[in-house]
């Protein structure tokens, strides 16, 4: 029987190497994205060539209606199935002073960031709660845990979705459904083009930026049922930068 994972955001960077990483662990991938169905495509392929098998799900997870309309379809044509791991890893970055930060800009950030994990969460929480069994893994950051200047709204958005992990975790442990995040410093992706890497990596104590699939094997670490006594945890993966 066909064990099923969704990855929102997973079209690209930590996202796209936290789907390959599952689909190697044996998960059937739900690759999630809201327009970029080129690399959400490019992603899918990459699992298959692989030897893995995946989907892909296109909604918007600050769109709470459009999020339930996908998550029924979905188990309306897989009828008896059901994910029994989640990863919350949709976000984006806004950066800007809060003095002048436009209203969208922390509308859209905290809309994706937070809005989102409750909007996928909670609708996929139910059947893991009646099988007993469930893996969710929130993407947060370091900027969650000390807060960046530029980034109020990024920040905010990924330290209130650790604060909901801690929360969660305790409502469904007892129903052995286990929540954690994960927080990642300075890694290379999309989101840290721009920034500059050389200056940057000399405030790492390991030296460098780290790599996705670095974050994607904690990911499939904490989606494993190895990882079954942890639960409410945040773990940082940024070389020692704190």
């Amino acid at each position: 029987m066909k064990r099923y994972a969704l990855v929102t955001g997973g079209s690209r960077g930590i996202g796209r190497a936290v789907s390959l990483r599952l689909a190697r662990e044996g998960y059937h991938v739900i690759v999630n994205y809201v327009s970029n169905e080129k690399e959400a495509a490019r992603t899918l392929e990459m699992i298959e060539s692989d030897g893995g098998t995946g989907e892909l799900l296109a909604f918007d997870v600050s769109d709470r209606a459009a999020v339930s309309q996908a998550l029924d379809a979905w188990a309306e044509r897989n009828r008896g199935c059901w994910i029994e791991v989640l990863v919350n890893n949709a976000g984006i970055r806004r950066d800007g002073l809060l003095l002048w930060m436009e209203d969208r800009d922390w509308d859209s950030v905290l809309g994706i960031g937070l809005d989102g994990f409750f909007n996928v969460t909670k609708p996929l929480l139910k059947s893991m709660l009646v099988k007993k069994y469930g893996r969710i893994i929130n993407i947060a950051s370091l900027s969650g845990l000390k807060g960046l200047p530029g980034q109020c709204n990024y920040s905010a958005a990924k330290g209130g979705l650790i604060a909901a992990t801690k929360a969660l975790a305790q409502e469904v442990g007892r129903k052995g459904v286990t929540v954690n995040a994960v927080a990642p410093g300075f890694i290379k992706t999309d989101m840290t083009e721009g920034l500059d890497e050389a200056e940057l990596k000399k405030t790492v104590p390991l030296n460098r930026f780290g790599e996705p699939e670095e974050v994607a094997a904690l990911v499939a670490f904490l989606a494993s049922r190895e990882s079954g006594y942890i639960t409410g945890e945040c773990i940082s993966i940024n070389g020692g930068l704190y």
